[in-house]
């Protein structure tokens, strides 16, 4: 059938300040309701959505059917393939659970690295750098969580410090692919964004691993292992500045990361704390030399599976077996930005979704998951019958993370979340620093860097011309503030509370790391000022 066109508007009350308050309202509900009214987060995310939906239709006039349509196509993309994720990770380490396996695994792991503060180091900020530059969405603080969980870490701890250590990776996550999606909707070459992100967020790739250290221990903790996080940081922060800015941004975590995991292993077997910490109930388990690579076997599989299924030639040919493009009803080609976020001459949104089950990086945690259990020893209906328990138990997170995307889409289309976006936009010369906290916004709104860049790019190139700021200083300041808004988006903590068994305890971990959040994205914000105003870091900025 055909559909009208319709064109976006972000006053409806004619109003800025009310509009914007507006378009706040589902995001601040569901922000109080997780962390100061404890309302069950899937309970909290419906009702969002639906506050959401009634201000995209009567206030800013949306089309009912497109608005439905939204809901539908984020809900479905929560489901695949974040949701797709998440599934086959727990079943994973269900699998190794009931062998008894992840218990070898804390073992090995207290051997390497006895002290919890140097695990978390090794564990969320470097082994997680390395799945989030592999595979992304979710992946990272699924597996990090779950892993320090077992070596004996609180949930909140385990879920609060996944997501701390989760974030200067983020921008050159799943391949590049936040910073190529920034070029497509900019028009600035992938080379020079990727540069510029390159010449902000190592300056955190320093700070992250002693940040992640004194969110668990203090400055106490930091005095006592401060060479292993130096170690981690640095080991992290100069591949991670040299491939953004001499080779491109698809490598970055890959090679930073497994830099900075050599770096830590090899001063790990030189140095340790002298004062080594505990958690209440972490033991040292001494294991033979056959459970041990019984042990790491399927993360082994993991890895390689996920690192398969990310490179560009596989990705293709799983493409040429099975990828239907389905162009969602009342909705692709519908509704048009308003100038003042796209300029002038925008085409229509697409919406436009990819069924693409062969490629998505779920179907590879399946794949290693499968292949694991045989090895492990399992029957197939054994490995069945885990698989049904593991849907079961993960049912209020997926309709949890079909929900967020739901109310992320809705946003999206509707255009209230560019409400909020012209609104921080028109903040005159501090709009460096206020335009970096756009990117956070952007990533708390859609649990995404790279739906952030599509969402809020364009906006921030138009209102850096406009201010005489470097268009690509403001664009790269959109994903490196993002980054740190990663933390606090509902579909990461989701993800943080279903991989340590904790759901319906989400409060907890925003609270827990909402603070870090907001001023890791200050810092950002105000190396972004510095680098649009003052000498030298002016001469950071790529002409």
């Amino acid at each position: 059938m055909f559909a009208l066109i319709w064109q976006q508007h972000y006053d409806p009350f004619h109003n800025a300040a009310v509009s914007a308050l507006v378009a706040a309202l589902p995001v601040v509900f569901l922000l109080s309701a997780i962390s100061l009214f404890r309302i069950r987060i899937h309970f909290a995310a419906i009702t969002a959505l639906v506050m959401a939906f009634l201000i995209a239709v009567l206030a800013y006039q949306m089309p009912t059917r497109s608005a439905t349509a939204a809901v539908i196509f984020g809900a479905t993309y929560g489901l695949l393939p974040i949701g797709w994720i998440i599934l086959n990770l727990i079943f994973l380490y269900e699998l190794t659970v009931e062998k008894g396996l992840f218990n070898v695994l804390r073992g090995s792991l207290g051997t390497i690295a006895p002290d919890p503060r140097v695990q978390v180091i090794l564990v969320a900020f470097c082994f997680g750098a390395f799945f989030e530059g592999a595979a992304g969405f979710g992946t990272p603080v699924a597996i990090t969580a779950a892993i320090l969980m077992q070596l004996g870490f609180s949930p909140l701890q385990a879920s609060g410090l996944s997501l701390i250590a989760n974030t200067a990776p983020v921008a050159f996550g799943a391949l590049g692919t936040p910073v190529i999606a920034l070029g497509t909707v900019t028009g600035i070459p992938v080379q020079t964004l990727s540069m510029m992100i390159g010449r902000q967020l190592p300056f955190f790739s320093l700070i992250i691993p002693f940040w992640v250290v004194c969110a668990m221990s203090g400055f106490r903790g930091i005095r006592q292992v401060w060479p292993v996080a130096l170690v981690a940081g640095v080991a992290f922060a100069i591949p991670q500045f040299v491939v953004s800015n001499f080779v491109g941004p698809s490598l970055v975590d890959i090679v930073a990361s497994v830099c900075s995991m050599t770096a830590v292993v090899i001063l790990l077997k030189l140095w340790r704390p002298k004062n080594v910490s505990q958690v209440p109930d972490q033991t040292i388990i001494k294991t033979a030399p056959g459970q041990l690579r019984r042990a790491w076997t399927p993360w082994i599989i993991l890895t390689v599976a996920i690192f398969v299924w990310g490179l560009l030639p596989v990705k293709s040919f799983f493409h040429s077996i099975s990828n239907p493009q389905i162009e969602v009803p009342s909705l692709h080609n519908v509704v048009v930005r308003g100038v003042e976020v796209s300029g002038p001459n925008a085409s229509p949104e697409k919406a436009v979704f990819a069924f693409d089950w062969l490629a998505a990086t779920g179907t590879g945690i399946l794949f290693a998951a499968i292949i694991s259990g045989l090895l492990m020893g399992y029957r197939v209906g054994e490995m069945w019958k885990i698989y049904r328990a593991t849907v079961f138990r993960v049912r209020h997170s997926l309709l949890t993370i079909a929900a967020m995307l739901a109310l992320g889409y809705l946003t999206r289309y509707s255009g209230t979340d560019a409400t909020l976006g012209l609104a921080l936009a028109k903040t005159g010369a501090l709009y460096p620093f206020f335009g970096t906290l756009l990117g956070w916004l952007g990533v708390a709104l859609t649990g995404s860097d790279t739906a952030s860049n599509i969402l809020f790019g364009n906006l921030q190139t138009i209102t850096a011309k406009q201010t005489g700021i470097s268009p690509v200083l403001m664009a790269a300041a959109n994903s490196s503030g993002g980054v740190m808004g990663k933390m606090v988006d509902a579909q990461s903590i989701v993800v943080a509370s279903t991989a340590t068994n904790w759901y319906g305890q989400e409060g907890k971990i925003l609270r827990f790391v909402f603070f870090h959040s907001l001023v890791l994205a200050a810092l950002v914000g105000l190396l972004v000022f510095l680098q649009a105003y003052v000498a030298p870091f002016i001469g950071m900025v790529p002409k």
